[in-house]
């Protein structure tokens, strides 16, 4: 996908796909003559009307506004998900015919059902009912002392509720507008950030997957910062670790132009999925987060302290600063204060507040002995 530039950034990147809705065509190239065959049978017992195209290469189907959704829904019922994987998909408002430019938008039949079934999402994201929770990032040493806050973002629901990010990247990803969603979110964590005056470090997530040519696609994420009049060396980006394989190359591509522009980078939770040992040295990150899966409990489990201690010992031999998230009890902030661990953050020392929290408690020595 090579992005088409815009002043600020791409037009990709910038725009939300519409919604299946209306009236229109819909436009389907199957993998098979069987995948074919079971959507005919349904349309005929259904009685919409469609054409067969290109020499029975394309199937068009017709359909008024109270049907699209139902069909839609209904195609997604009938054929496998392999089917729908590998089945094309072009909806057409108005039932215009498609053009050269329309080319862009034709996705898989699976991804328009779940973008069908998104509109929720897309409604949300196209009136920004979005906002950030900031969860501190403190000193092992003195917990009090606070060097930077994780923007998280939040979706808001109709009735005024947090709606959990989970389920907004887990569906954005299956509707195909990860791309979308990860500016949105950034913009976000930018705008909370200047509008409730943060000076500590700002530690903003980005997906690498979301990120199709480093300097288009950035540059208005980079843009948003200067506005806000956030100085480049208050953002820390936090890579967040995906589902798929990294493409390296692709990645250094997008921590170089981050770090060219002044800001640092965060390999977010090391020691799960597919984090690795080989991340270190290829991406050469400023700080490492570890994840909470080697933290909880790790002073009663052996075999997790030793990889865990061995991570830490590491990270501070190549003046890699860690960050211990998921601290939840007295006995596990000590364990990584006694270890080295630079910063932790967890829910012992805070959650994630709509207001961030300036001066969370000191944890001193002798609290943690009493817990």
């Amino acid at each position: 996908m090579k992005c088409t530039q815009l002043s600020g950034g791409c037009v990709y990147c910038e725009t939300l796909p519409a919604k299946v809705e209306g009236s229109g065509r819909l436009y389907l190239w199957f993998p098979s003559g069987h995948s074919l065959t079971k959507v005919l049978h349904y349309l005929r017992k259904a009685d919409l009307n469609y054409e067969l195209k290109e020499e029975g290469q394309c199937l068009a189907i017709q359909l008024e506004e109270t049907q699209t959704a139902s069909c839609v829904n209904t195609l997604a019922g009938i054929l496998t998900s392999n089917e729908l994987k590998n089945t094309q998909a072009l909806f057409m408002e108005h039932a215009n015919a498609p053009q050269l430019r329309d080319c862009a938008r034709t996705t898989s039949l699976s991804r328009l059902t779940r973008l069908n079934q998104s509109s929720w999402l897309l409604d949300l994201l196209a009136n920004e009912r979005v906002t950030c929770q900031f969860q501190p990032i403190v000193s092992t040493e003195d917990t009090s002392v606070v060097f930077g806050q994780e923007a998280l973002l939040r979706g808001i629901a109709l009735d005024g509720s947090y709606i959990a990010p989970g389920q907004i990247f887990s569906l954005a990803t299956e509707a195909g507008i990860l791309v979308q969603l990860d500016l949105i979110a950034r913009r976000t964590a930018i705008r909370e950030s200047m509008r409730h005056q943060i000076k500590e470090h700002i530690f903003i997530n980005f997906a690498p997957t979301s990120v199709y040519d480093p300097t288009s696609c950035l540059r208005s994420t980079m843009q948003a910062i200067d506005e806000a009049g956030i100085s480049h060396e208050q953002i820390i980006f936090e890579v967040v670790e995906s589902n798929q394989p990294q493409d390296i190359e692709h990645l250094k591509g997008i921590l170089s132009v981050y770090r060219e522009a002044g800001f640092r980078v965060a390999l977010d939770d090391f020691g799960a999925g597919g984090s690795n040992l080989n991340l270190l040295h290829q991406l050469r990150p400023d700080f490492i987060k570890l994840d909470l899966s080697l933290i909880r409990d790790v002073h009663a489990d052996p075999y997790k302290a030793f990889v865990t201690e061995k991570i830490l010992e590491l990270a501070s031999h190549l003046n890699i600063q860690t960050i211990a998230e998921g601290i939840a009890t007295p006995a596990e902030l000590d364990w990584v204060r006694q270890r080295g661990a630079t910063f932790v953050q967890g829910y012992l020392i805070s959650q994630p507040t709509t207001f961030p929290l300036k001066t969370p408690p000191q944890i001193t020595t002798t609290e943690l002995a009493l817990g």
